[in-house]
């Protein structure tokens, strides 16, 4: 065989190799860099491709807006002995006389158990008829009676207990470890103070979400919030609902990382570089850490920010290219935060889509070494 002959084959299985590797049908994770560029906005695509800097990273630091209004946390405790209607009273009445009004023959007081507030708020004392309960303290009610049955007994004495009541009471649902229907008392008036009565709760911490439904309203917080700001444990309203959920905020990781998946949030924020960590990194035998994107649709004020822009009409598709190995690289993907709904994707190396084109074409590097030598290429 000539050396034309021999070199002439050579250049054919190049030529072959060359070819199976740009018709772009051999199996791989998704597309390449420069297929994601040549779907760019400037390349009559419909996406805004973006280097992520610093300036990025802060424009887009969009986080969910949780928390209590001030409506709900300017509302002050509600008095534990205020009377409501549902409440149940106790009352004892002592009268300075052998037959009273109300005592049995023998005896000096009169035992009036479990006295139900009505809707309308009264109580009905024998003697003393209809009285407003509701809105008075146990104190203020003694003193009410003591005056009416004063008309009809000389210098009586009145006890007023109020025992535990669903006068005012509020529902626990959802995660909470014990759910129920709870009676807000002196222990109780406070967010907090009431899902730990309700023996706290059942999922994680970290990604728990109170919810409060309050009349019309519906508000949110997250629970480990309630303990870094005083000010989000609430008081309690009457009726209130509390709804414990786990945060439902998901994004997906996919391409040349140890595995691909969808992912759940297990923190309230979590950054580009701890998205990655969660399914093992980056692979080593096949990522390009240059190519590192972030796929997003962007509200319209965020996008124009990004872009500095004002022309935009609604959500953007964005795409956010992270590159690891420049100086701040490793910096832009721990301060960009990831959404709700984003999508990670790391692109393949170019040597692998080479590497898998000669496999496809020789079966293996190894072969195509043997093929080479077969036709006395060196």
């Amino acid at each position: 065989m000539t050396q034309a002959t021999r070199g002439a084959k050579a250049v054919a299985l190049l030529l072959a190799v060359t070819l199976v590797a740009s018709c772009g049908t051999l199996p791989r994770s998704g597309p390449n860099k420069r297929e994601i560029y040549a779907g760019s906005v400037l390349n009559e695509g419909d996406a805004f491709i973006v280097a992520v800097n610093s300036r990025v990273t802060a424009t887009t630091a969009v986080t969910p807006a949780l928390g209590f209004s001030a409506a709900f946390r300017n509302a002050g405790p509600i008095g534990a002995d205020t009377i409501r209607p549902g409440d149940t009273l106790g009352l004892i009445i002592y009268e300075n006389v052998e037959d009273g009004l109300l005592t049995n023959t023998g005896a000096s007081a009169s035992l009036i158990d479990e006295v139900q507030v009505d809707s309308a708020g009264m109580i009905f004392i024998p003697y003393a008829g209809r009285i407003r309960a509701a809105g008075n303290t146990p104190e203020a009610l003694r003193r009410i009676i003591t005056t009416r049955l004063d008309e009809q007994t000389p210098d009586p004495q009145v006890v007023v207990r109020r025992l535990a009541g669903d006068g005012a009471t509020v529902s626990v649902v959802g995660g909470a470890a014990a759910q129920g229907v709870y009676p807000i008392e002196r222990p109780t008036r406070t967010l907090t103070a009431m899902i730990a009565a309700a023996g706290g709760i059942a999922v994680e911490p970290e990604v728990a979400l109170v919810t409060v439904t309050r009349g019309h309203r519906v508000e949110t917080a997250y629970l480990s919030d309630l303990y870094r700001d005083p000010s989000l444990d609430i008081a309690l309203r009457d009726g209130d609902t509390i709804f414990i959920e786990e945060d439902t905020r998901a994004f997906t990781v996919l391409g040349a990382t140890g595995t691909q998946n969808r992912l759940e949030f297990e923190t309230e924020v979590i950054s580009a570089i701890e998205a990655l960590a969660q399914v093992g990194g980056l692979n080593p035998l096949m990522a390009n850490p240059t190519g590192v994107f972030v796929f997003r649709n962007e509200p319209e004020p965020i996008a124009e920010a990004v872009l500095g822009r004002d022309d935009l009409q609604g959500a953007q598709r964005m795409v956010y290219v992270l590159d690891l190995t420049e100086v701040n690289g490793m910096f832009n993907a721990r301060d960009f935060v990831i959404r709700d709904g984003d999508t990670v994707y790391v692109t393949e190396a170019p040597i692998v889509a080479w590497n898998r084109s000669v496999a496809a074409v020789f079966g293996s590097l190894g072969q195509f070494r043997q093929a080479s030598a077969a036709v006395g290429v060196r």
